[in-house]
């Protein structure tokens, strides 16, 4: 089954249990499917997909901090709800040992020795854990390892 599939599925289940919440999340990721699909005039693949549910909790990570910052509790609750919704149509998260193993590989494959050859290692490294790590951690811990 697909990715899309999965979505449709849930999305009916959460039709029938009256999970009103659930289903405005899930609604809201198929809005988003198909708005890149009308956009670009294609039909995603489940790569695609992953990388739309990726970018919502992207933003709404973004936004809890903006939240946050401005004391509103009631919004920070929405949009971790959304998370937790988004999160269940990502692979499962790798793990800081294997984050730092799969830095340690890349700056050897690629031969890194600076700062500079920091795009090499995160091409190398988004391929082999694109949606199962944020790439903002990754950067940090690429810049610790070359010295940045």
């Amino acid at each position: 089954m697909s990715l899309r599939d999965k979505i449709t599925e849930d999305m009916k289940t959460a039709m029938r249990s009256a999970d009103k919440e659930r289903l405005g999340h899930i609604r809201m990721l198929q809005a988003a499917i198909k708005q890149r699909e009308v956009d670009e005039r294609i039909v995603l693949e489940d790569a695609q997909v992953l990388a739309v549910v990726e970018k919502m909790v992207k933003q709404r990570r973004e936004a809890i901090a903006q939240f946050e910052a401005g004391g509103r509790a009631d919004l920070v609750a929405k949009e971790n709800a959304e998370i937790a919704t988004l999160q269940a149509y990502l692979p499962a998260q790798l793990t800081d040992a294997e984050i730092d193993a799969l830095v340690a590989e890349a700056i050897a494959q690629t031969g890194a020795a600076s700062i500079k050859d920091m795009g090499k290692v995160m091409g190398v490294v988004k391929g082999k854990a694109a949606g199962r790590v944020d790439m903002g951690v990754v950067g940090g811990r690429i810049k610790a390892r070359l010295g940045g």
